[in-house]
């Protein structure tokens, strides 16, 4: 039988003729400008108007030395500093790109090429809390730093002149970017070499919080507490940018690594909605005391699958449901979400309203296909480091995912994993999602993550790294043979470490797997 949502506002086209400060400043008239609209890590409450008169101000210091449509780079993490930092950028008509300072100089530098990044604001409390003193002396050869502290020391009285007038007359002074100009530039891990940038425009941000709006019930009453970095695209969208435009107060927290702090913070908060990784949640579930996440109604879970276990774990502590969903940076980034009395586990629930797919037959994977998405909230484009800001467009609008996917007949869509993420042993396509799955069912508690390396005879085979000191061959070949899962599916080889790597969005790491697999395989080889 299929699943009925809830009624819900349509999805309207004209809602996304905007740009990001625009809606921001919709969002201020509507909403008020008194209204408590942001809570900082330190607990500092912003209003709408707090926002904005500190974004006029911000972005006209920061403004000097550069030109519009120029882009500048901010690294920071999640707090109130990033936000009003993207909307001073904004304000007078330059692009922030959103720099992930988990990646290292080389991925920085690179993405600086790709961006043609001269300028990068950040803060001196974050280099020294994050010990990022060497990561900045590397990026100082080739960008300029500017620090929010330095610049709100030295305010200009122009700039304060700016604040005002922004604040009572915003027409006088903003910038009026077009709908399908450039907003933001984010960048990929770069797993595969040097990172892409993904060039996303006003109206693909736009759209997917109205996509978002029209699918997912949210209420004025609502908290959304984010801890995701606005570096990756769901933290930024979905938890630093939504929440302003659709009146929803969000709790800002500034690293999702500290899962006993965010628990606390979480009670404290009253928020109602978490938005997380499967990965974060588990941890946050296992560190708060009892009655710490009694008061969220719902979690909001992407980038990587939400497994049963964590499911479970959240029903019997919090009685809590978990909404699993679908992004891509790409798509600014939400494709797909499950809905509350929509919701069937194991699926990514159906796309959002005015998004279109279609799936290309994949060698070796029955009943499935590549995904390739098309929308309002599809990018404009990438841009790389050997070709900077020359925007390589979708074909035909059509994005390709690299992603697996079953779509049923009541148009849930079930991830069976990146094209990338397939093992080919014996002429047998496996799913390495599916030995991880295995591997969680085993051992719940833990972190696994299999890849596949070289094998002279089979061309691949199959390793698990794991956290878990019980994982054994033997118990994944007998729980294998109980369930019906070939035993293709069982890693020839089990690498057991202190820790699996994550990056700082929470997703597995598997280009450090990848190295570690292959390392113990040659160091088992002499």
């Amino acid at each position: 039988m299929a699943l009925a949502a809830s009624t819900l506002p349509p999805f309207k086209e004209k809602s996304t003729f905007t740009n990001v400060f625009s809606a921001l400043l919709k969002a201020k008239r509507r909403y008020g400008k008194d209204r408590e609209i942001l809570v900082d890590g330190d607990e500092r409450v912003l209003t709408y108007d707090a926002i904005t008169k500190a974004a006029f101000a911000l972005g006209h210091a920061l403004k000097k030395g550069t030109s519009k449509g120029e882009s500048v780079g901010i690294l920071l993490p999640t707090g109130a500093g990033a936000v009003i930092a993207f909307f001073a950028i904004h304000a007078y008509g330059r692009v922030p790109a959103m720099l992930n300072f988990t990646s290292g100089a080389r991925s920085l530098q690179a993405a600086c090429r790709a961006g043609q990044i001269k300028r990068i604001v950040t803060a001196h409390r974050f280099v020294e809390l994050g010990k990022l003193e060497n990561l900045i002396e590397e990026l100082k050869g080739s960008v300029e730093i500017v620090y929010l502290e330095d610049v709100r020391e030295n305010l200009g009285l122009m700039s304060k002149l700016h604040a005002v007038a922004g604040t009572i007359a915003p027409w006088l002074v903003q910038a009026r970017p077009k709908p399908d100009d450039t907003c933001v530039i984010l960048f990929t891990s770069g797993t595969e070499g040097d990172p892409k940038g993904v060039v996303l425009s006003h109206r693909n941000i736009v759209a997917n919080v109205e996509q978002v709006r029209s699918h997912i019930e949210l209420t004025t009453d609502d908290i959304i507490f984010n801890p995701l970095p606005t570096f990756h695209c769901f933290g930024l969208t979905v938890g630093a940018l939504m929440p302003l435009y659709l009146g929803i107060k969000e709790v800002l927290h500034p690293t999702p690594l500290q899962p006993r702090e965010i628990a606390k913070r979480v009670r404290s908060s009253g928020a109602t909605i978490l938005l997380a990784t499967d990965t974060f949640i588990n941890q946050y579930a296992r560190a708060g005391d009892q009655g710490d996440l009694n008061s969220l109604r719902l979690a909001v879970c992407g980038a990587e699958r939400v497994r049963d276990e964590t499911r479970q774990l959240m029903r019997r502590k919090y009685n809590m449901e978990i909404l699993e969903g679908y992004g891509v940076t790409e798509a600014a980034p939400v494709v797909a979400a499950n809905q509350i009395g929509a919701n069937r586990p194991g699926t990514v629930g159906r796309l959002l309203p005015g998004m279109e797919s279609r799936l290309e037959p994949v060698e070796g994977v029955p009943n499935a296909g590549r995904l390739y998405v098309r929308g309002p909230n599809v990018m404009k484009g990438y841009i790389k480091p050997d070709a900077p800001m020359v925007i390589t467009a979708p074909v035909d609008g059509w994005h390709d995912t690299g992603d697996v996917v079953s779509i049923d007949d009541d148009g849930f869509i079930a991830i069976r994993g990146r094209l990338k993420r397939f093992a080919k042993i014996g002429g047998e396509m496996v799913s390495l999602a599916v030995v991880e799955n295995c591997a969680s069912a085993l051992w719940p508690d833990n972190h696994h993550a299999a890849v596949a390396i070289a094998d002279e005879r089979k061309g691949e085979q199959i390793v698990l790294v794991t956290d878990s000191p019980a994982a054994n061959r033997l118990d994944l070949v007998g729980w294998a043979q109980n369930h019906g899962v070939p035993e293709l599916a069982v890693p020839r080889k089990i690498v057991l470490v202190d820790s699996v790597p994550v990056l700082g969005t929470g997703k597995t790491d598997y280009n450090r797997v990848q190295k570690m697999a292959e390392e113990r395989a040659q160091s088992a080889a002499a």
